[in-house]
């Protein structure tokens, strides 16, 4: 097993996992976006307004759902991208599923915020560890 490991150790690299982490995150936030952009953004606005925050922070979400994923996709500026990233995922997660916080989901298993908590956590590791050497950032 541990010649496998060296093995894998040897053929795999970190930036090529940073890439794959990158498109990932980045491709898969974009549907989300997609949506609010072409069904609008009012349910989104009537839960920011609800929480007590001025409505235009609603149009956020096309910075932080469609802009952003791009811009990590890319590999541009992917550090304060990834920040902003996971800093619209805490948004989220308040407006959302604040009072679901613990909660667990009765047909999976898993946390109610899982998704959400889980692409703010990549945005975290990803903010941590940059773009890696196939990105725009890297050249």
């Amino acid at each position: 097993m541990n010649s496998l490991e060296n093995y894998l150790g040897r053929v795999l690299s970190a930036d090529l996992g940073k890439l794959i982490l990158r498109v990932a995150l980045g491709f898969l936030m974009i549907f989300h976006g997609y949506k609010k952009a072409m069904f609008g953004i009012s349910g989104i606005e009537a839960l920011v307004v609800k929480s007590g925050f001025p409505a235009f922070l609603a149009y956020g979400v096309y910075l932080g759902e469609i802009i952003v994923p791009l811009l990590i996709i890319i590999g541009l500026y992917t550090r304060i991208s990834s920040l902003i990233f996971a800093v619209t995922m805490g948004f989220a997660i308040y407006l959302v599923h604040f009072s679901d916080l613990l909660q667990i989901n009765d047909k999976t298993g898993g946390l109610v915020i899982e998704l959400p908590l889980l692409y703010m956590l990549c945005a975290i590791a990803l903010m941590f560890i940059g773009a890696g050497k196939y990105s725009i950032d890297k050249k």
